[in-house]
């Protein structure tokens, strides 16, 4: 387990863009914190750092937003489908050819994924911790990628 700590809003996306320059396809990220935590201004880091210049928003209500980048960028909030994760058709997304962020990824079965990386953010004083959770091989490299940078 590794962690990150950023000041402000900057760093967050900074740090983010570092992350999204080192996915490859169909490496999945599970966003975890509270309301306000940053979980969104770190994917638009990773949107940047994906090559992607489309605005990017939070999925809270359309659950998918897909950007066009170096690859495909697949932005899910599964907050609100909550009790019902069958309302959406996750393998559309966790095994295409892009990268899945997903906010809100806790709330889902851990058993749809076979190699994850959750990235919990914790506010802490005025910035935030960012805590790196591998599970799975793919997501041990890419966790001891950004740890060496």
């Amino acid at each position: 387990m590794s962690m990150f700590y950023s000041q402000n809003e900057n760093q967050l996306l900074a740090f983010g863009k570092k992350i999204g320059q080192k996915l490859k396809a169909q490496d999945v990220l599970v966003l975890t914190g509270d309301l306000g935590a940053g979980k969104t201004t770190l994917t638009k880091g990773i949107a940047k750092g994906l090559g992607i210049k489309q605005m990017v928003k939070s999925p809270t209500y359309t659950i998918v937003r897909e950007y066009e980048g170096r690859l495909p960028l697949y932005h899910l909030d599964v907050y609100r489908i909550g009790d019902d994760p069958d309302s959406i058709d996750l393998d559309d997304f966790l095994f295409g050819d892009g990268v899945t962020v997903i906010e809100w990824g806790e709330l889902l079965d851990a058993d749809f994924f076979d190699d994850y990386l959750t990235i919990r953010l914790d506010k802490l004083d005025e910035g935030r911790q960012l805590t790196f959770v591998p599970h799975g091989s793919r997501s041990q490299e890419l966790a001891k990628e950004l740890d060496h940078d």
